[in-house]
């Protein structure tokens, strides 16, 4: 297999399993959570939420507390987006990646979202619509350029296929909820499970986005590429905010106001209760509502991108085929 070598990264961000899952003794960790959930979607998604729940409920704990030093400041990003900081600085980090693309009815909701939260942190830096995706599975990360080259060049036969995956194998996406760190926030959901829906009714969920991720990642180690994912965690999100200012949560003296973090988590609290309400089937009558949901390639297939492709940028090699 082709060997991988890291260069440093910042991520702000620490990928902690609050699942109750350990993949360690699994070939492909992605097995993991499936073996351990008897293979039963209605499981699986209990355990996608269970993770980011615990996580909000663990992030939430740390903005609020009185020793909160400030949010994460993504230095990369800043020297991007300020050139002023940094003149002529170039992110160092080549990626390799399959994303999937939202539909533009998600890309509406996220839109909403990121208004909501200009409201209360103007100086968010928000992920421009045209850049939105998840990642269904990240090769490699944080590499120089000749090696990204080198991967794409070993999976080349693979790719077609690979990012055409979706189109026959359909996996379906829920309950949008704003996840959140000291670094970032995401629109997350969690894999279906047989709820009823107004897009796709017929649709019984057996094969959930974590059964994708594990296909993608057997593909890819099949085509003689080690996979080196920064996490394999029950995650499914969006990046749709970083903070590369901290003005928004300071005083004039450029401490932490506490209020103001207060402020940020309420206005959190108060879109969750949003997507709830619009969006969740619990609060519907039991159906998922138009737009609730999203099937996973469709009106775009998966696509792989390589380059420095951090913030939704790179560059494309290939992209699948939507429905």
């Amino acid at each position: 297999m082709v060997e991988l070598k890291s260069l440093p990264v910042h991520t702000g961000t620490s990928y902690e399993d609050h699942s109750g899952i350990s993949t360690a003794s699994f070939s492909n960790p992605y097995d993991a959570l499936i073996e351990a959930c008897s293979n039963d979607v209605t499981q699986i998604q209990s355990r996608y939420a269970t993770h980011r729940e615990t996580r909000n409920t663990q992030q939430k704990s740390k903005l609020l507390a009185k020793d909160f030093p400030g949010v994460n400041i993504d230095p990369i990003l800043l020297r991007l987006e300020d050139a002023t900081v940094e003149p002529n600085f170039v992110d160092p980090r080549h990626c390799l990646v399959f994303w999937a693309r939202p539909t533009e009815k998600i890309k509406d909701i996220i839109q909403h979202v990121q208004q909501e939260l200009l409201t209360v942190a103007p100086n968010l830096w928000l992920m421009p619509r045209p850049n939105l995706h998840i990642t269904a599975l990240e090769v490699t990360h944080s590499k120089q350029a000749p090696e990204i080259s080198s991967l794409v060049t070993s999976l080349t036969s693979a790719i077609p296929s690979i990012v055409d995956y979706t189109y026959a194998h359909r996996t379906r996406l829920i309950k949008p909820t704003i996840s959140f760190d000291a670094s970032a926030l995401a629109l997350s959901f969690v894999p279906a499970a047989g709820e009823k829906a107004a897009s796709d009714a017929k649709n019984d969920d057996t094969y959930t986005y974590h059964h994708l991720r594990k296909d993608l990642y057997a593909l890819v180690e099949k085509a003689g590429v080690q996979v080196d994912s920064r996490y394999v965690v029950p995650s499914s999100h969006l990046t749709i905010g970083r903070f590369i200012y901290g003005k928004d949560f300071e005083g004039e003296d450029g401490r932490v106001e506490h209020e103001k973090i207060e402020a940020f988590i309420s206005k959190i609290e108060e879109v969750n209760e949003w997507l709830r309400r619009e969006f969740w089937p619990e609060e519907n009558g039991g159906e998922v509502p138009e737009g609730g949901d999203w099937i996973v390639g469709q009106e775009k297939g998966l696509v792989c991108r390589y380059g420095t492709l951090w913030y939704g940028g790179g560059h494309t090699v290939s992209e699948g085929k939507g429905f």
